[in-house]
């Protein structure tokens, strides 16, 4: 069965880090693309990265030069490197996996998500 876990989030004030885990189990992350996707209440997924299967990334404009994904294929997991956090960052952030050569902006090309890691920046 599939299975992708999160981990790393948690309250950090504004300027400050963090470094999100997505840990796959009973897949190899080698064949995915994988994707980080942040969501506020009653609105929908949005891409803030992604790393496709050859190590290509892509980034939102409002995360650009802040945040860094990368995949670590022998801990088939993937990270996503938070830097200079700003209080509008805080959302529930998904990893999410895609069978797939290329990053997608849709959230519902995903095949499978994990269950979210919170993310709140704030003094």
């Amino acid at each position: 069965q599939l299975q992708l876990v999160e981990s790393g989030g948690g309250l950090v004030q504004p300027g400050g880090s963090l470094r999100l885990s997505c840990a796959a189990s009973g897949f190899t992350l080698d064949y995915y693309t994988i994707g980080w996707f942040r969501q506020a209440p009653g609105k929908e997924r949005e891409r803030v990265s992604c790393i496709s299967r050859s190590g290509g990334t892509v980034y939102a404009d409002s995360v650009k030069g802040r945040f860094t994904i990368s995949r670590d294929n022998a801990k088939n997991t993937v990270y996503l490197q938070m830097n200079s956090l700003k209080p509008e960052d805080t959302f529930i952030y998904y990893c999410a996996a895609r069978l797939n050569l290329y990053c997608s902006r849709a959230w519902n090309e995903y095949d499978s998500w994990g269950q979210g890691t919170q993310v709140t920046v704030s003094s």
